[in-house]
């Protein structure tokens, strides 16, 4: 898993057809019929902080974790009131000094993760971290987006100040959609300067992820389609699992951590 260098500089600007504040109506409907309102939440795998900063307008006091230095920088010089604690740390190793209420991890961040059994540590982690029923929220892109969406296909834009192309590869053997990403970002002085990087993702099925959850310790509560409470179907593109801790107890959490952090 790769972190974001040079791409973070320009990764809001690419990224501003993403739907955050319908995800983060979404996600956080899911929180309230869990009786969650407000409380320590844990973004895990935050990058530039938009989906941090907007769930704490929400009431909710974050956390942000991500790997990426660069896009953590961003998200800091973003944040206004400072209220938000960011970390940098491999989520596939996160610690906490305490519990939280509830975790989310969206933008398919977890298809980062190319090996089964190390998203099985993260779920572990997850499950660790949570408050007695605490609440456990991610999204990841699908098998079929990759095979029939994203692979083996060119993707290109236009902008202003900045263009770049986004060649994918998908091998179906091993599941695994390299990224080739090229970005030519426009300098004061007029120049553009040329960005590369390559990222992996992997396509998981459904009902691996189910079980890998299921192996970590947490209970599964749902699997749904992008934006709904209906199962994903053949054509999702994405789809959001939604987990609760089970395994401690409140005299347990009292006994063994602050709940801050």
């Amino acid at each position: 898993m790769e972190a974001y260098t040079g791409f973070a500089q320009v990764y809001d600007a690419f990224m501003d057809n993403v739907p955050y504040e319908e995800w983060c109506d979404y996600i956080c409907g899911i929180l309230r019929e869990h009786g969650i309102e407000d409380g320590l939440v844990l973004d895990l795998g935050c990058g530039t902080g938009r989906m941090t900063r907007l769930l704490r307008q929400r009431g909710y006091d974050m956390i942000g974790i991500d790997l990426s230095g660069e896009m953590l920088e961003i998200a800091r010089e973003a944040e206004e009131d400072t209220s938000i604690l960011y970390l940098q740390q491999d989520m596939r190793e996160f610690e906490l000094y305490g519990t939280v209420r509830a975790v989310v991890c969206v933008c398919d961040s977890l298809n980062y993760i190319l090996e089964s059994e190390e998203l099985r540590q993260v779920f572990s982690l997850v499950n660790n971290y949570l408050d007695p029923g605490g609440i456990f929220i991610c999204d990841m892109n699908t098998v079929y987006k990759y095979r029939c969406i994203l692979g083996d296909s060119v993707i290109c834009e236009n902008r202003e100040r900045e263009c770049f192309t986004w060649e994918n590869y998908f091998d179906e053997g091993t599941g695994i959609n390299e990224y080739a990403l090229n970005f030519f970002v426009r300098q004061e002085n007029g120049l553009y300067e040329r960005i590369e990087e390559f990222h992996y993702q992997k396509a998981y099925e459904t009902e691996q992820v189910k079980a890998l959850m299921e192996a970590s310790g947490m209970r599964l509560l749902g699997v749904y389609g992008e934006g709904t409470k209906e199962e994903p179907g053949p054509d999702c593109e994405r789809v959001y699992f939604v987990a609760c801790e089970q395994g401690k107890t409140e005299t347990e959490q009292r006994g063994e951590t602050s709940g801050n952090v």
